[in-house]
């Protein structure tokens, strides 16, 4: 599947449930906030990209927080839903863009972050590397995602069902591979840890829109135990020194 094809199967899957994937950003919100609040520790001053926004979970949980927040998503579906329930956050703007080329210049974020976001990304490299350049020499890049088990056969088991849910899925990266993308970028991890949540399988086959013979599929496939690893990383892009 090319990247252009991958984009457009983003869109058709986000555009049946954005609905959803909104009510749950809402359910959400002040336990995210309360978490961003405690692994970033804003200081109120700073400007903020988020990158794969979605229905604005990240902008909208971390805009009390900082001084502005840009939320880019290449699916107008989840972007509408987000601009939708925007009127609390004056300081939020939604952008149209594709996150593995951010149409912003160097250095011009004080956080630079994605959340959930690299596993429907055919190459999550490209966002982190965006993620780096558009953040400024000190700042920060923040990447909050589900993380493959360490066991490579649990790992491919549990894309399977990953994809089996939902076909925009590509493929879930343990910790090594997430540390490694940041220090391929030049950026210093300064604070990591994963958390551990547990779920629906019936809610979770819902936010997805997964339905028929796709979800009696998703449901031969899916893990005993429904806890997912969900891995927080908070790098830092160094100043020269002086």
């Amino acid at each position: 599947m090319t990247e252009a094809e991958h984009a457009r199967l983003l869109q058709r899957r986000f555009a049946i449930t954005a609905a959803r994937v909104a009510e749950r950003e809402e359910a959400r919100r002040l336990e995210l906030r309360r978490q961003l609040a405690r692994f970033l520790e804003p200081g109120g001053d700073e400007r903020v990209l988020d990158v794969g926004t979605g229905t604005g979970a990240l902008a909208f949980a971390i805009a009390p927080l900082v001084r502005e927040v840009v939320a880019v998503d290449l699916v107008p579906a989840l972007l509408a839903e987000a601009r939708r329930r925007a009127a609390e956050f004056p300081n939020v703007t939604f952008l149209e863009s594709d996150g593995t080329r951010l149409p912003f210049g160097e250095g011009e974020f004080d956080v630079a972050a994605t959340v959930r976001t690299l596993h429907h990304v055919p190459r999550p490299e490209l966002i982190v590397a965006e993620l780096a350049r558009v953040s400024r020499l000190g700042g920060k890049v923040l990447i909050v995602d589900q993380i493959a088990p360490a066991d490579p056969l649990l790992a491919v088991e549990l894309d399977r069902f990953e994809r089996a849910r939902d076909p925009s899925h590509t493929r879930l990266l343990p910790d090594i591979d997430i540390r490694a993308l940041l220090e391929a970028n030049g950026l210093v991890l300064r604070r990591s840890q994963v958390v551990y949540e547990e779920r629906d399988l019936e809610r979770y086959l819902d936010l997805a829109g997964c339905e028929g013979e796709e979800r009696d599929r998703a449901r031969s496939l899916a893990p005993p135990v429904q806890e997912v690893a969900v891995g927080w990383y908070l790098a830092e892009r160094p100043a020269p020194r002086p």
